[in-house]
């Protein structure tokens, strides 16, 4: 699944996870809003999450994923397979064109409608049109932090992968949602 529209990255560096997102709604090759909130904070701001995909859809997976939460008393772990398992199975929930990255501040799992949870590589994973342009800054970033002590924060790595994301990416606007979360 590849989704036009936004920009959504995780960064996990020193005890903290920054998930962030661009605030452009496209429809077609028009912009339809420029401030959309696509990154939230979930049960009692515990839990972090960014969405890419349809709006209904993502606000679906979204209160999917925070009833999972609450059955699960907050394990991160065990409420991103459960949804993902409900999302594949479930014959309506099958058609959300959605994708989700979520955070407890320790770990970072994206969701997909396949079936997939898959937990954060390199202490970094980006979703949507602008996401690979994202996650290279990010993955590039952290490197350099750790080669060249370089004094960078999880915010700062995620804010400058989304200005590179915004720079080359037509479906993502410089227009920022920042959530941090300590690990």
């Amino acid at each position: 699944m590849a989704f036009i529209s936004t920009t959504i990255i995780a960064v996990k560096k020193d005890g903290k996870v920054v998930v962030a997102g661009d605030g452009q709604v496209t429809a077609n090759n028009t912009v339809m809003k420029g401030n959309a909130r696509k990154v939230r904070r979930l049960l009692d701001g515990k839990i972090v999450v960014g969405f890419a995909g349809g709006t209904a859809d993502a606000f679906t997976l979204t209160e999917l994923f925070e009833k999972h939460l609450k059955s699960k008393n907050g394990d991160l772990t065990r409420a991103a397979v459960d949804t993902a398992k409900e999302w594949r199975s479930d014959k309506a929930l099958r058609q959300l064109d959605a994708m989700m990255i979520a955070s407890d501040g320790k770990k970072i799992f994206l969701m997909t409608g396949v079936g997939d949870v898959i937990e954060a590589e390199d202490d970094a994973i980006a979703i949507g049109s602008g996401g690979n342009y994202a996650l290279a800054s990010a993955k590039t970033s952290l490197a350099l932090c750790k080669e060249h002590d370089l004094k960078l924060s999880a915010r700062d790595i995620a804010v400058r992968a989304l200005e590179m994301a915004s720079s080359l990416c037509i479906y993502t606007n410089s227009n920022f949602t920042i959530e941090e979360i300590q690990g």
